[in-house]
């Protein structure tokens, strides 16, 4: 029995080199993995092929990708302290407000070079990676081209009837356009009590007529792809994805939402520095340029419109962040949404759910 038991001891002995061998193999290669965490669907290929997987190979590191619903969830992870998430791709206007509340690890602008990017897209908590628009979007099934051209259209149940898709969280802007506020007005009047008060009445009036409230880009693109809706208030490129795989819509970038989404790197991740050299790396001009090439949303940084053998002249004015189309829009205001948008938000859903 002695024998057996210090024979076994000898195994193990000889075993351990091997298992503590084996450990650091481990640990080594997790600490060449980032776990990168997006919105799937349409945009989140267009990142994985064009940004995820050849920033990555440069780096010669490994990503691992998940989704996610928004806000919410990067709160709960982060301040349950689970982890697990290193870079995470987020609108402007949440990583604002993720920022003020603590979640995000402050960005090191000595390791990402951001001067070649567009004016106030490289924050302390986030840098914008794309620029993207919220749109009139219309099926052509229904319209032709002759679909409804800004939110006044949108909101013309006569002019233009038929069903209507609309964003589950706190979209006022179009309804302050529909009331005919200027569009250099929006934010002003919508940060008053009275301001506020009159683009949920005005939602109200649309309500009856929105037969979705959808909660993700990819549900926005499978409504047009599926018919399900007559127009929609939906993101320019995932219209253009949409299209790519059948459906029959059209959209007009006038009185559209310009708007950036971003990186950020979550509070307490192990990867800091990798993650931070992974969003330098994704912020180069030819990793947006490429972006183009999956999905119709335009770079952030400046120096990607020099590459035109990807993005042509023609080519770049169709994107949002072309000069003729940027003119058309109007510029989400992240200080007001860091502001207002939890008292916006709570009145947006008592008007759903009333």
């Amino acid at each position: 029995m002695r024998r057996r038991e210090l024979l076994g001891g000898s195994i193990a002995a000889l075993a351990m080199p091997a298992i503590i061998t084996g450990a650091r193999r481990a640990e080594a290669a997790d600490e060449n993995q980032l776990t990168i965490v997006s919105w799937g669907g349409s945009y989140q290929d267009a990142q994985s092929k064009a940004e995820f997987e050849p920033a990555a190979k440069a780096l010669g590191i490994t990503v691992k990708q998940q989704t996610y619903s928004g806000l919410a969830e990067l709160r709960l992870r982060v301040k349950s302290g689970a982890g697990g998430w290193d870079v995470v791709s987020s609108g402007s206007g949440t990583a604002a407000r993720a920022g003020k509340e603590g979640l995000l690890e402050k960005l090191d602008y000595s390791v990402i070079d951001a001067k070649s990017l567009i004016s106030g897209t490289a924050q302390p908590y986030y840098i914008g990676n794309d620029v993207f628009s919220t749109v009139v979007g219309w099926s052509t099934k229904t319209f032709g081209k002759n679909g409804p051209q800004n939110w006044v259209d949108f909101w013309d149940v006569r002019k233009f009837p038929g069903s209507r898709a609309y964003r589950n969280n706190a979209m006022l802007e179009p309804a302050l356009m529909a009331d005919g506020v200027p569009m250099h007005e929006v934010y002003k009047v919508l940060s008053t009590e009275a301001g506020l008060k009159r683009a949920i009445d005005k939602m109200k009036q649309l309500k009856p007529h929105i037969a979705v409230w959808w909660s993700s880009g990819a549900q926005s693109a499978q409504l047009m792809k599926d018919g399900a809706v007559d127009m929609i208030a939906a993101w320019n490129g995932r219209l253009d994805a949409a299209n790519k795989d059948g459906a029959a819509c059209a959209y007009t970038y006038e009185q559209g939402l310009l708007d950036t989404d971003c990186f950020v790197i979550p509070k307490g991740t192990k990867k800091r520095d990798l993650a931070m050299r992974f969003i330098a790396e994704i912020s180069k001009p030819k990793y947006q340029a490429d972006l183009t090439k999956y999905i119709t949303y335009g770079p952030t940084n400046e120096k990607a419109y020099d590459l035109t053998s990807i993005i042509s002249p023609a080519y770049a004015a169709q994107l949002p962040s072309s000069p003729a189309n940027t003119a058309k829009q109007l510029l989400i205001d992240d200080a007001w949404y860091m502001k207002y948008y939890q008292k916006a938000q709570a009145a947006y859903q008592d008007m759903i759910t009333g």
